[in-house]
């Protein structure tokens, strides 16, 4: 998994991340960063996250400096393990989207998806429970990708 940022033209430091179509059928409508499985041809996971990242909004590999790692995150739905990298990019980006995976690319403020933080209690499958989220203006990160935004933010000083 790939976790683009960049930085606008006021220096404020933005996350780009991927709302998946409605209609699919698993985690329809749910807010994440790019990325995805891994294939026997990627050199090493870096490589499919940048690949995916390519596959999914069309940013190529050679238009992100990689920076390092996140903490590899656990999914509890699906049991997989995420392992999340950090890649600087330019703004300004025209995001091409695999229409069959991606409805939209959001390119969110770091600040405000920070100050978005909350404990609420969501429905998922009939079942409640009571999760740390972020929500910018009705997009709600929750799961393995708020649990990222998490180590993101606890390594980016806020503004």
């Amino acid at each position: 998994m790939l976790v683009p940022l960049y930085l606008d033209a006021g220096g404020a430091l933005h996350a780009v991340f991927t709302e998946r179509r409605a209609d699919l059928r698993r985690h329809a409508g749910e807010i994440s960063f790019p990325g995805g499985r891994r294939d026997e041809a990627d050199a090493d996971l870096r490589a499919t996250a940048l690949r995916e990242t390519h596959e999914e909004i069309g940013l190529p590999p050679q238009a992100v400096e990689v920076l390092g790692a996140l903490q590899p995150t656990p999914t509890f739905v699906t049991n997989y393990a995420v392992y999340p990298f950090v890649g600087l990019i330019e703004p300004g980006f025209a995001w091409v989207l695999q229409e069959a995976e991606v409805g939209q690319v959001l390119e969110l403020p770091v600040e405000r998806v920070r100050q978005g933080y909350a404990r609420r209690r969501m429905v998922r499958r009939g079942v409640p429970f009571r999760t740390d989220v972020y929500d910018v203006d009705g997009h709600v990160i929750w799961g393995a990708t708020a649990r990222i935004v998490a180590d993101l933010l606890d390594r980016v000083p806020p503004d």
